[in-house]
């Protein structure tokens, strides 16, 4: 049966001897007080709650789902009186700013947090997954009177929050939506004018719910008389419930019957002059729902690393007691079972299961890492090292979105084999996970999106400039290395992966003038090359540690020979993928030919 254990130890590992994060609270005002201790019952706590209340109502949730009526949507059993104590315990507010009511902790805490609960219940963790971004946008674009009216009960959970984007003609092209904003008569269209909103929306999750009693809904939406495209939207706040106590217009026609995360009410959403406020300046909607956005692409990252992990442990553990023929081989110090042994042991297993380790392991690095650079890029008393910081999450966000939703659906799918014929049986657990995960690949920015805005936005705008500046800092890494003769392998894989993307940043930048299309067509590859890169730099940075007696694992954790055996595992198998996506950039005239329409 599949369970979820949160892997609490290996978390605080990453966080305190590979990353070494206490070193960087100390230089943050915000964090000095903050240690190692704290973070350890800080996460001890989650892991409680994802390992103990949301993972046993996983399967059920899969199974029952949402329930829709014209009054609303039911969620599954169990999941309203989980928020209630998600809530009472304070974790919605986690990494809120202190003077918001929230409790000051760093992304650093809060990312872990959101791997545990996506890892543990994925429809379930779809109800909170927009609320920090909400905030975000209340807290920097609202007026001060809808700020003291919603940032509050935003910041403590009392209130869920909704992005409102997508309508049935406008998908990833936000320059056709048709949702109208009127403004009341004899308002100037201003920042915090009312409005009354029509029009509708699809794929909204938790656009109806029974877990909190006011749903804020951020809804992109066009002024009479906004120009054409994405340009001439604006963005509006328009609650379930008015200030008066009132239902506003504001209507769920239906929800989705999915593939995955059924336990999570995707609604079809109606606006009927429905009453809201408008949200920063008028046409510049987009701007401030990036806000949301990019707080929503991390934290679907973390999704991924949260299905890679449960993936992970779980096959691990079915590997470990299915027995199954003699192994040509046995541990050292293992007696052989009778009539067979592990299939942990066979060649093919243990690939297998030391291919999820070395990933789990090596997109934890990269992925608190990121965590660590937005807490710099916030709070930093640097004004040049907040912007080096943030300019270098701009580069990881896309990655991490696209490269993470990638390994948590591949290797859920590459784990399901572990269990043969059973693990396509729903009892055994792990076909919900592979059906779950999928979804991470295409919300909230699909991931060849995601590659379009690294290539194009993040590597070229510039001029490769900021992503010089990444690169150069994780080769620090192996120039580290190279002082221990037994990490030389490190060194060598971590240098030829960054100067693979020098070559092909080079590529890009030279190739683009004669072919504006080449960029586009490497995107996928270019993203997914950049993603091994950063593999490469936490293989290095993980065998470092784990060679260094003074950063020993905590006891009772892996030791360090499983995380060193781990990482080697990762240069020497996985890392020979990325051959194949660098190989892909370089070709600059292997051209995609238009494909003729087909007549239906």
């Amino acid at each position: 049966m599949w369970t979820y254990q949160a892997p609490v130890a290996d978390m605080l590992h990453v966080l305190v001897q590979v990353l070494d994060a206490p070193a960087q609270w100390a230089t943050l005002p915000a964090h000095a007080e903050l240690d190692a201790d704290t973070a350890a019952q800080v996460l001890s706590e989650a892991g409680r709650f994802a390992s103990q209340v949301l993972a046993p109502l996983n399967a059920g949730g899969d199974r029952v789902g949402c329930r829709w009526s014209p009054q609303g949507v039911v969620t599954p059993p169990g999941f309203r009186e989980a928020w209630a104590a998600y809530v009472q315990g304070g974790w919605p507010a986690l990494a809120a700013a202190p003077e918001d009511g929230g409790q000051g902790l760093p992304a650093a805490l809060n990312m872990p947090l959101n791997e545990m609960i996506a890892a543990a219940n994925h429809g379930w963790t779809m109800y909170p997954g927009l609320l920090h971004g909400a905030c975000e946008v209340v807290r920097h674009d609202a007026v001060p009177e809808l700020r003291a009216r919603y940032l509050a009960p935003l910041v403590s959970g009392q209130w869920l929050a909704t992005m409102c984007l997508t309508e049935p003609q406008a998908g990833s092209d936000l320059g056709q939506v048709r949702t109208r904003a009127e403004l009341v008569a004899g308002q100037p269209a201003a920042n915090g004018a009312p409005l009354r909103i029509s029009g509708s929306k699809v794929f909204i999750s938790g656009g109806e719910h029974d877990l909190s009693d006011n749903i804020v809904h951020l809804v992109l939406c066009r002024l009479p008389g906004a120009g054409a495209g994405s340009k001439g939207l604006s963005l509006a706040l328009v609650p379930k419930i008015l200030p008066d106590g009132q239902r506003n217009a504001v209507h769920c026609d239906g929800i989705e019957h999915k593939m995955g995360i059924h336990g999570s009410a995707t609604c079809q959403m109606r606006f009927e002059q429905a009453e809201g406020w408008l949200i920063g300046e008028p046409h510049r909607g987009l701007a401030a729902m990036f806000r949301m956005m990019n707080s929503a692409r991390l934290h679907v990252a973390m999704q991924g690393l949260g299905h890679l992990e449960a993936a992970t442990q779980n096959a691990w553990r079915y590997a470990a007691g299915r027995v199954q023929m003699r192994a040509p081989s046995q541990p050292p110090g293992a007696s052989p079972e009778q009539g067979g042994d592990p299939i942990a042991w066979h060649p093919a297993m243990r690939r297998l299961l030391l291919g999820l380790r070395a990933r789990t392991d090596a997109a934890r690095v990269v992925a608190l890492r990121c965590a660590m650079l937005l807490d710099e890029a916030a709070q930093h008393p640097d004004a040049t090292r907040r912007a080096a910081a943030a300019g270098q999450v701009a580069i990881l966000t896309p990655v991490a979105k696209a490269f993470f939703t990638e390994l948590g659906h591949r290797g859920a799918d590459d784990a399901l084999q572990a269990w043969g014929g059973y693990g396509f049986v729903a009892e055994y657990g792990i076909e919900q996970t592979v059906r779950d995960s999928r979804i991470a690949m295409i919300y909230e920015g699909t991931n060849e999106i995601q590659a379009i805005d690294l290539v194009l936005r993040k590597l070229l705008d510039d001029g490769g400039q900021r992503a010089g500046v990444l690169i150069d800092e994780l080769a620090a890494e192996a120039v580290l290395c190279r002082t221990d003769a037994a990490l030389q392998p490190f060194a060598e894989a971590l240098d030829a992966q960054l100067d693979a993307w020098r070559q092909a940043l080079a590529a890009l930048l030279t190739g683009r003038d004669g072919d504006a299309e080449y960029p586009l067509r490497v995107a996928d590859d270019m993203l997914a090359g950049v993603g091994h890169a950063l593999l490469a730099w936490a293989w290095a940075r993980i065998a470092r540690c784990s060679a260094n007696p003074a950063r020993a694992p905590a006891p009772g954790g892996r030791s360090a020979q499983d995380w060193l055996d781990a990482a080697r595992h990762g240069i020497d198998w996985l890392l020979p993928q990325a051959q194949v996506h660098w190989a892909r950039v370089g070709r600059r005239g292997a051209v995609l030919p238009h494909l003729a329409r087909v007549a239906v």
